[in-house]
């Protein structure tokens, strides 16, 4: 088995792995990075792929697979919650983005016409090579891989989540015997808010504004976030109006129609029915103008309703804008984050409403981290990669000092013979 990694490597973007056994070449992710420009992974012919396996929708991993469909049709394996989340975002990408992409909407319709539903812990065979997805914990339809062929058995975690959240469960750690592993490092240097004492701080930083007359917007991923925030605000008995707006509706009512993939599908029926799902711009300058939470894509505010709600979020200081999901560095999330500052349509605004980040991840803290790196005895060899550079390096120092285990932060582009 070889191994190259064609990006994510000390970056959290365009994620992508492809795995050579003796007659099958595997793609594991073929994501975009977004930033201040959309960047995509090394370039691998379609005509050596003979498989593709998406561990999740998001764009990160999934958004430059179409790429790949301009002159050839590739089996791709997934889970079917996974397919339907991708067809959406991926669809959404080509129609907002600024940017020219080297391919449209016909090559998402080859893309998803090429999808192979495949369910988690069942195997699956191409020609020499054994692969089988498990639960990632990461978002809804979220997969991890085991690839095996000959004596090499790999793991790729994709992202992954060890904790249960109010929206899905926590990941699958019941691993085979595994000689290689791929493992994320998003927050190697990060240990998570428990996540009872968060979503009651959050319920009660949501209440005390609303109830003081202002809005709370909540730009969170419309895959995911935005529905497990709905969820923690009606569990924990948020008393006031809750709207969602953007690809969360979409999104919302494919997980309604896959609630055996969810943690507590009573729970999130009851939520979303309790919550408004608002229609047209119409309704969009009436929400700005009471008091209540509006939650909304995108969550790092690159694009989506939710840029238009902050800017009239912003101006009061009675207002809110609470961060829920990860900010990659050069968004305009990161800014507002880091400096009180909006970017908007190329001109910065200076923000008055209370600004404040709640870390609900839905990818394993620095413990969690450990704790799947324990479980990977059997390894003899670790690879770091989805992470800033300092977070690889020190996922590898603990792996090598505290679990015995050779871990390295592999390089782009550099075949690895396993």
């Amino acid at each position: 088995m070889k191994i190259t990694f064609l990006g994510g490597v000390g970056e959290v973007g365009r994620s992508s792995v492809l795995v050579q056994t003796e007659k099958t070449r595997t793609l594991l992710d073929f994501g975009v990075m977004l930033d201040h420009d959309i960047r995509f992974p090394a370039y691998v012919s379609p005509k050596e792929i003979d498989l593709i396996v998406l561990t999740h929708s998001h764009l990160d991993h999934s958004g430059a697979i179409p790429v790949l469909f301009i002159h050839k049709e590739i089996p791709i394996l997934t889970t079917k919650l996974t397919a339907e989340l991708a067809d959406i975002l991926i669809a959404d990408f080509i129609k907002v983005s600024g940017y020219y992409l080297p391919f449209e909407t016909i090559e998402l319709d080859r893309m998803m016409h090429s999808t192979l539903y495949h369910k988690l812990r069942e195997p699956f065979t191409s020609s020499d090579a054994e692969l089988e997805l498990l639960d990632a914990g990461h978002i809804p339809g979220s997969a991890q891989v085991v690839i095996g062929s000959g004596n090499a058995r790999l793991l790729y975690t994709g992202d992954i989540n060890t904790t249960q959240t109010r929206l899905i469960k926590p990941a699958d750690l019941k691993y085979p015997d595994v000689d290689y592993a791929i493992i994320e490092s998003t927050y190697a240097t990060v240990e998570h808010t428990e996540r009872k004492k968060l979503e009651e701080e959050f319920t009660e930083r949501t209440k005390a504004i609303v109830e003081g007359g202002g809005v709370v917007l909540i730009p969170a991923f419309g895959v995911g976030r935005s529905q497990e925030i709905v969820n923690v605000l009606y569990q924990n008995e948020f008393p006031h109006a809750v709207n969602i707006d953007g690809m969360a509706e979409q999104v919302g009512k494919i997980l309604f129609r896959n609630l055996d993939q969810l943690a507590d599908p009573e729970l999130y029926k009851r939520a979303m029915e309790n919550a408004h799902w608002i229609k047209n711009w119409k309704e969009r300058k009436q929400v700005i103008s009471r008091p209540g939470v509006i939650v909304s894509p995108a969550g790092m505010l690159k694009g989506g309703p939710a840029s238009f709600y902050s800017q009239n979020v912003s101006s009061r200081a009675k207002n809110a804008i609470f961060l829920v999901s990860f900010q990659i560095p050069g968004t305009p999330g990161k800014l507002l984050l880091e400096k009180n500052i909006l970017a908007v349509g190329g001109r910065l605004m200076k923000v008055n409403a209370q600004v404040q980040n709640f870390d609900f991840s839905s990818h394993c803290g620095k413990s969690e981290l450990h704790q799947v790196l324990k479980g990977l005895s059997s390894a003899r060899k670790v690879f770091v990669v989805h992470g800033t550079q300092e977070n690889n390096i020190a996922l590898v120092e603990t792996a090598r000092r505290d679990f015995g285990l050779e871990a390295d932060v592999p390089e782009v582009g550099r075949e690895y013979v396993l």
